[in-house]
């Protein structure tokens, strides 16, 4: 089988587990390697057996090089994307696919142009829980979906991350930054947003940084830390996201689906839990095993079923997504994690956040297929 070569560009925190996983993959194979800092670069090379590191320029026009996988930081995504679409390469992109609506646009409409592939993370919907989730709903466990409810809530980032500031700069903030791993997996079960409203805030105007190499330093908050939003769906379904950086803990699922016959229940099992990850437990209750069927309601969570994982990829797959669109090149068929839906979740995101700004409905302008389940024997 043919591999497809990668420049991987962006050596950065989550760049560990794409080399990792590229270097099991059947169908790709990372050949160079770049950096905002070359230096980042060289030693990645060196720990992965990477066979070139080199500047950001010299792996856009490499030759060699079919797939550009962009891990830089949010603000240059569509700079780096666009190059290296018109130096002819498919590109495969951190989320988020672009900072602005603008620039998603312009990204999908010269890769179109050019007929080559874009793809975007997050693909942890593709993963063992989520795809068992979409396998529960596409048979029926619980009826006609009619609603969801997500919640992506935390007290920020500055408490883990080395290097916080620009998650709240434009292009940042809970729903811009976790939120598309939660619109991503709503879209991917219950199909396209057409409406949607939503509230938002700033709690904290300033942040000061409690811990790492910048503690101490301050951040000026510019983008909303706290949005509350509904969302109509095509398919007739309604949804509510609450994405916050402003909520010091929460026993709230991560994920509900609910049903005319019934709900999935996708659990915070720790704080970094839920469709950001793979894995994990996925729970359902019938309308026979519902707390409602007796007054007054048990208050304890009693009754779950546990639906096992029958899909595989129940552990950090990051780079499933890039995988599945090396297929789609080499089979001529669309892929899974797609610019077009990724663009349809940017475009949610923003959305909501101007729906919030104005005080008036939104009606979006994008919309996407629903991806094709994963198949049971897929490799990545």
């Amino acid at each position: 089988m043919r591999k497809y070569n990668v420049g991987l560009l962006g050596c950065g925190d989550i760049c560990d587990i794409y080399f990792k996983n590229c270097r099991d993959s059947e169908i790709l194979n990372v050949a160079a390697c770049a950096s905002l800092h070359e230096e980042k670069a060289h030693k990645k090379a060196k720990e992965y057996g990477v066979p070139k590191a080199c500047s950001i320029d010299e792996l856009i026009h490499d030759p060699a090089l079919d797939i550009i996988l962009n891990l830089t930081v949010p603000e240059v995504h569509a700079k780096y994307n666009l190059a290296a679409l018109e130096a002819g390469k498919h590109v495969y992109s951190e989320k988020p696919l672009a900072a602005t609506m603008e620039d998603g646009q312009r990204i999908i409409e010269l890769a179109n142009a050019k007929n080559l592939k874009v793809g975007c993370a997050p693909d942890t919907f593709l993963g063992g829980r989520l795809q068992t989730c979409r396998r529960a709903i596409d048979e029926g466990l619980i009826g006609e979906p009619t609603a969801a409810a997500a919640f992506v809530v935390s007290p920020g980032h500055e408490w883990h991350h080395p290097n916080p500031d620009f998650f709240y700069r434009p292009g940042g903030g809970p729903l811009l930054d976790i939120g598309p791993y939660y619109l991503t997996a709503l879209v991917s079960l219950l199909g396209p947003v057409e409406s949607c409203s939503g509230f938002s805030k700033i709690t904290f105007p300033e942040r000061t940084i409690p811990t790492g190499p910048k503690r101490g330093d301050t951040i000026k908050v510019e983008v909303p830390t706290h949005i509350s939003g509904t969302m109509a769906f095509s398919s007739g379904a309604i949804g509510t996201i609450t994405a916050s950086f402003d909520i010091w803990d929460s026993q709230l699922p991560r994920i509900e689906i609910y049903g005319t016959a019934g709900t999935l229940c996708i659990p915070d099992i720790d704080p970094l839990d839920g469709p950001n990850l793979f894995g994990g437990p996925l729970l359902i209750k019938t309308k026979e095993t519902s707390r409602w069927r007796g007054v007054p309601r048990k208050t304890e969570l009693e009754n779950w079923d546990v639906l096992p994982a029958v899909h595989g990829f129940n552990v950090n797959s990051r780079g499933i997504g890039l995988s599945d669109m090396a297929y789609a090149i080499r089979d001529g068929r669309s892929h899974r994690a797609n610019g077009e839906m990724a663009y349809h979740v940017l475009e949610i995101g923003y959305a909501l956040l101007e729906s919030a700004k104005n005080r008036q409905y939104y009606h979006l302008s994008s919309t996407c297929s629903r991806p094709a389940p994963l198949p049971m024997d897929f490799s990545i």
